[in-house]
């Protein structure tokens, strides 16, 4: 093949070769693609897009352990390519309210293994002297931060996948694609201004222009462009007498949501305080008409300003060096996400197209390593589900919702973000039939993949104080614990203990399975058995081929071709395209009824009255035993149910016709009056209910990195027929556990300041010397989740212990804000703290 000559046809088109397009061509070289071609629109070695300005720091603590271990992982492969300088890097603290969200960076770091310290005014002062010590409270220190080179490690990379492949990679700068062709649904060229190229799978990797490229082929992928400030000022006279790059730890101003970072004998400095600037990609320019790049447009001095004030307070001693002025300034364009999380995976309406987009340099290097292991053998070594692109499918995808979130959440780039926080623009989005009933009652609502969901009912305040003797050392003072939660969610948790409830809607993906082929796609799909009789309902994990967890959900079967997949709101679009991409040549067709069907729950002991006197079929416990579902109608409604319950009591799942639901509701609602029948939120149905039985929930407890026996999960056995992940689970059964799951409570709240204190999730779990829980894997032992437990009068913790700590009884610590308390671990395994045999939901 002659130079810049393009092959007919390849295995992979990678569009966009910055810094994650070099990652995946490398990485995918190194999994066994032999046939690929790499091509870019701009020039190499720096094509355009951010790769070539993004500031190049790289900070590994984030509050994800998804992207800390990415950046761990980048910062790796940046060091072995002699293209990364760990400088350190500090968050500095100009309140005390950035001092107790420090306190959490430090907890975050230690419950995903990474390097940090809490440092005090002086200490901040020993590593960074330049900074005006009267603003300094404190920083956070992470000595594992740095600086990389990212066209340099590009370069390198694109070199060792032509090495690997022995050519067969081919790169191709300066060429634009005009389209990619899809036929019969699975996309089969990429177009260019200098030919088409035939492709088995095409990976959309194109930086802030990939929704340009994802339009070509029919689909979304959802991000805007967004301008992040930078100036460079030099020369600095303070940074003459120090060699190389960078000497001193890169600086974030958390407060004023700007960083100052040496650069040579320049200081960079960054902003994110000025307001969002958002961008069309069609207003991008060309590289020809661009006076540095695309993505470096002039400086919007105005934004610029207060920015501008901001770091000559802090670094007064370098911005005022009279020899110094402004060498660089630009409106550095970047990806912004609805989220703020990259877009990652299979886009499931075209086969074979890949997004890879919206990645920071941080951690560009080991999501091109990621997503060649899921592109070649299905899974990736760090689970990559909260950046799962499908997560919009539906309902996120327009430019309006793109452009909402996207300005929302560029103010929370450098913000002090609750775990619990919610979204406030683009709502209401969806909402079921029962959210007009749910406003009058006063419901807070907080959303999940669109959907409303009420987390408490204002109107419940009532139980609060009559139940105020059992929640007697359960209610939370300090504004933290209690910001996005309310203690009538303990009280709504023990009326429906004692009485009942109806909760909804769960706002779950719902999706039929037919066709001749659908036992056995089941079957290969689930490691529950899925032929099992019509009206029987199966709980069951869905694995990848490594054992671990991509979901876990319930089916039922509905006839002898015909099942229905009930999964977590928040999951359905990748979970949805999970089984889609998993449909090959059998005569399977799914059928998505997400928003046809609404759901209502009804629960408690008193649940089976209330529905007995509305129903036209026989709710007894023989006539419609627990774990199946049937048709019923209630009242004028004709519905389906099933009799499970994720809450731990007698109840059912009742499935209904959208435009019905509201119907539903107010029957019910009728007939539970006498029974004082009260709505519930999602704090009971997916915290404490959850958590005193046990129940385990997907990207919390289940993950990539666990396997169902570490899990509690293996009830199932082993069945005959093959499953994805068949052979990984039933070694993981057969061979000793490095963890097991375990449920712990909080022995005493009171903290060092004699506050009470209440966990909320991903806290360190510490030994008795204080040391971070390892187990034989290197995994760090942390709170996957937490949550009170108002039945059992205890706050309670989920954490995967290795077995010399998986004991009942063991005392333990946990880390919260700062602090440690004791804690003890309460049952190992999936045994359900509270109504242990399971009494209430078989009665």
């Amino acid at each position: 093949m002659s130079s810049g000559e393009l092959p007919d046809a390849v295995e992979t088109v990678i569009v966009g070769s910055g810094v994650v397009g070099n990652s995946l061509a490398y990485h995918l070289a190194d999994q066994g693609r032999e046939e690929m071609l790499l091509i870019d629109k701009g020039p190499l070695p720096d094509p355009g897009g951010s790769t070539g300005h993004a500031s190049n720091f790289l900070m590994p603590v984030e509050h994800s352990k998804e992207m800390t271990h990415l950046t761990r992982r980048s910062i790796e492969q940046y060091d072995e390519m002699d293209t990364f300088t760990e400088s350190g890097g500090i968050e500095v603290a100009r309140t005390q309210e950035r001092m107790e969200e420090l306190k959490r960076r430090v907890q975050s770091a230690k419950a995903w293994g990474e390097r940090g310290e809490l440092l005090d005014t002086e200490e901040v002062l020993e590593h960074v002297p330049y900074l005006n010590e009267e603003l300094v409270v404190g920083g956070f220190y992470s000595e594992g931060a740095g600086t990389c080179d990212p066209l340099r490690a590009g370069e390198i990379m694109r070199e060792r996948g032509k090495e690997l492949t022995g050519g067969g990679l081919v790169v191709s700068p300066n060429t634009e694609v005009l389209d990619v062709h899809v036929e019969d649904g699975a996309v089969s060229a990429v177009e260019t201004d200098r030919g088409t190229v035939a492709a088995d799978e095409v990976v959309i990797a194109a930086g802030l222009w990939s929704p340009k490229i994802a339009e070509m082929a029919g689909v979304d992928i959802p991000l805007t462009p967004a301008v992040h400030q930078m100036i460079s000022v030099g020369p600095i006279s303070f940074f003459e007498d120090y060699e190389g790059e960078i000497s001193f730890p890169v600086v974030r101003d958390m407060d004023t949501q700007m960083y100052e970072r040496q650069h040579g004998n320049d200081l960079e400095v960054g902003s994110y305080q000025h307001r969002p600037i958002l961008w069309d990609v069609e207003d991008v320019p060309s590289i020809d008409e661009a006076p540095l790049s695309p993505t470096q447009p002039p400086l919007t001095a105005d934004a610029f300003e207060q920015s501008m004030a901001d770091a000559l307070e802090m670094v007064p001693e370098l911005l005022d060096d009279p020899n110094a002025g402004v060498r660089h300034e630009i409106d550095g364009l970047l990806s912004q996400t609805p989220d703020g999380a990259p877009l990652l995976g299979p886009l499931q309406d075209v086969e074979g197209l890949w997004s890879a987009a919206a990645v920071w340099i941080k951690e560009a290097p080991a999501i091109g390593e990621a997503l060649a292991q899921w592109m070649t053998r299905g899974w990736s070594d760090i689970d990559l589900h909260g950046s799962d692109v499908n997560r919009f499918y539906e309902y996120g995808n327009s430019e309006a919702f793109v452009k909402n979130r996207a300005d929302e959440g560029f103010r929370k780039i450098y913000g002090i973000v609750h775990p619990a926080e919610q979204w406030q623009t683009s709502r209401p989005m969806r909402t079921s039939p029962f959210y007009n009933r749910q406003q009058e009652l006063d419901a807070r609502f907080f959303e999940a993949a669109g959907w409303e969901r009420p987390q408490w009912f204002n109107s419940n305040e009532d139980l609060v104080r009559k139940y105020n003797d059992d929640l007697a050392g359960l209610l939370r003072g300090n504004e933290w614990d209690s910001r996005w939660w309310s203690p009538t969610i303990l009280g709504e948790h023990l009326h429906m203990r004692d009485h009942v409830a109806m909760v909804g809607d769960m706002g779950f993906g719902k999706f039929d399975l037919v066709g001749s082929d659908v036992v056995e796609y089941m079957e290969k799909m689930a490691v529950g058995r899925a032929d099992v009789d019509v009206g029987k309902t199966v709980y069951t994990p869905i694995l990848a081929e490594n054992g671990g967890f991509v979901s876990d959900l319930t089916f039922a079967r509905l006839g002898p071709e015909h099942y229905r997949v009930i999964t977590g709101g928040a999951v359905a679009g990748s979970d949805r395209a999970w089984f889609g991409d998993h449909i090959g040549d059998e005569d399977v067709t799914l059928i998505d009824k997400s928003e046809s069907l609404c759901t209502l729950g009804v629960w408690g002991p008193d649940a089976r009255n209330v529905l007995d006197s509305v129903t036209e079929e026989d709710m007894s416990h023989e006539a419609f035993p627990p774990y199946t579902a049937q048709e019923i109608t209630v009242g004028e409604v004709d519905a389906w149910a099933m009799r499970l319950s994720y809450v731990g009591e007698l109840g059912w799942e009742i499935y209904a016709p959208a435009a019905k639901g509201q119907r539903l509701w107010d029957v019910i609602a009728e007939a539970g009056e006498e029974y004082d029948i009260r709505p519930v939120g999602m704090g009971v149905y997916g915290t404490t209910g959850r958590l005193e039985k046990g129940y385990r929930l997907y990207g919390h407890e289940l993950e990539l990195e666990y396997d169902p026996s570490e899990a509690g999960l293996t009830f199932h056995g082993v069945k005959d027929a093959d499953f994805i992940g068949k052979e990984a689970y039933a070694e993981a059964i057969d061979t000793e556990d490095a963890a097991t799951l375990c449920t712990l409570s909080v022995d005493d709240h009171t903290s060092s300041a004699g506050e009470r204190r209440f966990m909320l999730g991903n806290e360190p779990i510490l030994d008795s010397d204080g040391e971070v829980v390892v187990d034989d894997h290197g995994r760090e032992s942390y709170v996957t989740s937490a949550g009170t437990g108002p039945s059992v009068g205890k706050h309670l913790l989920m954490a995967y212990l290795p077995p010399e700590h998986a004991e009942e009884g063991e005392g333990l610590q946990v880390e919260y804000m700062g602090d440690r308390y004791p804690v003890t671990v309460e049952v190992v395994g999936s045994r359900p703290l509270f109504d242990p045999e399971n009494e209430r939901i078989r009665s």
